[in-house]
């Protein structure tokens, strides 16, 4: 399948002088994604609705500046390691770290300045937009040198296929994903309840009040976490998460064998918009922007709570990937 003409532009420059450039990637179909060289952000995904309207599904910013002032990872490329970390601590080699805590009392989404706060170097090649940023041995108290490579290609059936490959000096935690938050009615819609969703996943890993899995691994049969079956409406299941307000929590993918395979799909029939993903990873992170509230985004549209979803595809929450790698491919295609 064929990829689409890609663009650069000037994004603006950050506080501290680095140039910034977007992309827009066009299939010449009606989808348009545009990506960032600041924390490899996915600034917008423009599609058409069953009507041939174009509409932006993805929240964020119009400008560099509200992206630098902090957000809830809009968009983001997540490294190094995705998720939180119990107490910003763990143990590699008989050697323990002590990692930044910046979502208290645990490590969250790579630290103060992670993989989403760093300038990346890009590269066009075959109309597929490449990444590049080397993460130095000690930053965010992470052990070893990790040089990460991630493309963005979108294809003429309105695929945008997103690759990560690390590869580290020495072993050292990585779980890489991406954290677009998607609203298929379009972004500022007020909430995601008319929203369907089914999910290849059997199991779910509990979490204490602090958001860290307890070890376990649960079933989804008679549970709220039970999305495996189609026409599951989001207005019927995300306010019945017991002890949380909405979706926060890591899913086991069904049928993992290390191969690209169908893993969701999101369903909005006012529009016709269809978002489905596929992965070659074993875990997903579901949330559905519970703690992301009346926060002013693109056109002063404010983003209410439940007014998103995102479907993080990484590592399983309780494995910790301390070898080179070739991290995971995602795929999400929307029709």
């Amino acid at each position: 399948m064929s990829s689409c003409e890609i663009c650069k532009e000037n994004f603006g420059t950050t506080k501290d002088g680095q140039v910034v450039d977007r992309y827009t990637m066009d299939n010449g179909r009606g989808m348009v994604v545009q990506v960032m060289t600041y924390g490899g952000i996915i600034t917008s995904i423009c599609v058409p609705n069953k009507k041939g309207n174009i509409g932006d599904v993805t929240l964020g910013f119009d400008t560099l500046k509200e992206y630098e002032a902090g957000h809830p990872y809009f968009g983001a490329l997540i490294g190094r390691v995705a998720n939180r970390t119990g107490r910003g601590r763990f143990t590699l080699d008989g050697e323990s770290y002590q990692l930044a805590v910046n979502n208290p009392p645990n490590h969250l989404h790579g630290g103060i300045r992670g993989f989403d706060k760093h300038v990346w170097d890009a590269e066009v090649i075959d109309k597929v937009l490449h990444l590049s940023y080397t993460s130095q041995d000690g930053e965010e108290n992470y052990p070893g040198e990790v040089k990460c490579m991630v493309s963005y290609e979108v294809t003429v059936n309105s695929e945008l296929k997103i690759n990560y490959t690390a590869t580290t000096s020495k072993a050292t935690p990585i779980n890489l994903t991406n954290h677009a938050y998607f609203n298929l009615a379009g972004e500022g819609t007020e909430n995601i309840y008319d929203h369907n969703i089914v999910m290849d996943a059997d199991f779910y890993t509990p979490k204490d009040d602090t958001n860290i899995s307890t070890g376990e691994i649960v079933h989804v049969t008679s549970t709220v976490f039970d999305l495996r079956s189609p026409g599951v409406k989001m207005g019927d299941n995300i306010n019945n998460v017991p002890g949380d307000n909405g979706f926060d929590h890591n899913l086991c993918l069904s049928n993992h064998t290390g191969h690209l395979r169908w893993i969701a799909r999101v369903e909005h029939h006012a529009s016709g918009r269809v978002m489905e993903a596929f992965t070659d990873q074993p875990g997903v992170h579901f949330y559905t922007g519970n703690y992301v509230k009346n926060c002013k985004g693109k056109g002063g549209n404010l983003y209410a709570t439940f007014s998103k979803q995102c479907i993080e595809t990484r590592g399983n929450i309780q494995a910790l990937h301390c070898i080179q790698v070739q991290y995971p491919k995602l795929t999400k295609h929307f029709n």
